[in-house]
């Protein structure tokens, strides 16, 4: 299908912020939708298959209304892995160094509601869907409105798929890897400086699963990153630390699983035994929910594919046993009825 549209009243302006340097930016939805994009001058033509033409052309549109000033790679690939809109879902604002931080999607908003208004939320979804910066978000929003006094992050110190022994240093040192994630969303939210004024004052914590033991968090805000990877014995002591006036965020990737395959993940236990408690939200993300490079969901979808696929043959039904055949065998005698 070729689709063809005009842009009026001609501005040079907004056409070069549309394309992007050296037509970046249409290079990127050519290869996100499988289109051609030819344009001269106000005249653009994309030509596809009808879905993905239209797609195309919507999106073209969008830009060219938001083209006053030059957009930016990141803003096309979220439209790209949304609805083609630039626009956020309505959803709870959040008070943070990031002016424009939104939900992206219903589910995104959904579980910025739950955190809300539930003293423990679950998240779980794969990669990319905003997880543990939306959970982040909403604790470094909570601090800055005196809801609470502190903020904890934690996450088990569970390597993906190594063995890196004993690492050098202290035992902040040897930690810190474990929780970079966790510092660099800190530093996004609410910068340098007010972060380490913030550990400073101990309104903020990051510390390691294994630390949490025989405490009680009052007036916090606590979130488990990377939950999958807990055992339940430590999710269920986790789970315990919560005090009062303390909000609990839970976060992980059922699809990335680091123990070893004989243990139980504490995160597939907590939601099979937690999903009817009263005051206990969770919130399931999907590769629809993903906010990177549009090549994160289709990496995603395809590894979920390939899972499903191989799921038959991990379960399949073992072969009927064949009969032995019966000759050579000696012939039996019925005996007659007296």
């Amino acid at each position: 299908m070729i689709l063809r549209h005009l842009f009026s009243p001609l501005n040079n302006t907004r056409l070069s912020h549309l394309c992007g340097p050296t037509d970046e930016h249409l290079r990127t939805i050519e290869l996100a939708l499988d289109v051609r994009i030819a344009h001269r001058h106000e005249q653009f033509k994309v030509e596809g298959a009808k879905a993905k033409a239209q797609r195309a052309m919507d999106m073209l549109q969008a830009l060219y209304e938001m083209a006053a000033r030059p957009i930016a790679p990141a803003t096309v690939q979220l439209m790209l892995s949304g609805d083609g809109s630039a626009d956020a879902v309505d959803g709870p604002a959040l008070s943070t160094r990031r002016a424009d931080l939104k939900p992206r999607t219903q589910n995104q908003a959904l579980y910025l509601d739950n955190i809300a208004e539930f003293d423990i939320t679950f998240g779980i979804g794969p990669a990319g869907t905003g997880k543990t910066y939306l959970a982040v978000a909403a604790a470094v929003d909570a601090l800055q409105r005196s809801a609470v006094q502190r903020i904890v992050l934690t996450r088990p110190a569970v390597e993906a798929g190594e063995r890196l022994g004993f690492l050098p240093g202290d035992l902040n040192q040897k930690v810190d890897p474990y929780l970079r994630p966790l510092y660099d969303a800190l530093y996004d939210l609410m910068g340098y400086d007010q972060v380490h004024k913030a550990f400073e004052r101990q309104a903020l914590e990051i510390a390691p699963l294994a630390f949490m033991r025989g405490r009680t968090l009052n007036n916090a805000f606590v979130i488990l990153d990377e939950a999958q990877n807990t055992t339940p014995e430590q999710m269920k002591m986790f789970l315990t630390r919560v005090g009062f006036g303390t909000k609990t965020v839970i976060t992980g990737d059922l699809t990335q699983i680091d123990l070893p395959k004989t243990q139980v993940s504490g995160l597939v236990e907590a939601e099979r035994i937690l999903r009817r408690v009263p005051g206990i939200a969770i919130t399931r993300l999907t590769s629809a929910d993903i906010v990177r490079h549009p090549l994160v969901a289709r990496i995603v979808d395809a590894y979920d594919a390939a899972r499903l696929a191989d799921i038959p043959a991990l379960v399949a039904v073992p072969e009927p046993e064949p009969e032995l055949p019966r000759t050579g065998l000696p012939k039996t005698r019925t005996p007659k009825a007296r």
